[in-house]
């Protein structure tokens, strides 16, 4: 355990920011499981919707570090394009 103030304290910022980050990777997930179920379902105005939804919590995730920028891009673009796919 830690015996110093300022190691108590780093340990209570970190639970913190542990919980912050759970809560806005869970909200990040949840987005994206709603865009795939609109999909799967072939609902393409829901999953406009949906994405339109989910954009900006992926986009904020990777800009806090909890995705790479490159990953929220690509999974941001592969839903989009099987959501553009859906009306062909």
């Amino acid at each position: 355990m830690a015996h110093h103030a300022s190691a108590k304290k780093r340990i209570r910022q970190t639970a913190r920011r542990t919980q912050v980050n759970r809560t806005r990777l869970s909200a990040v997930r949840t987005s994206l499981r709603k865009v795939e179920q609109a999909i799967v379902g072939g609902d393409q105005a829901a999953a406009r919707e949906a994405l339109k939804n989910a954009q900006p919590l992926v986009m904020r995730g990777a800009q806090k570090g909890m995705l790479h920028a490159n990953t929220a891009s690509r999974r941001l673009s592969r839903l989009a394009k099987r959501i553009k796919d859906m009306a062909a």
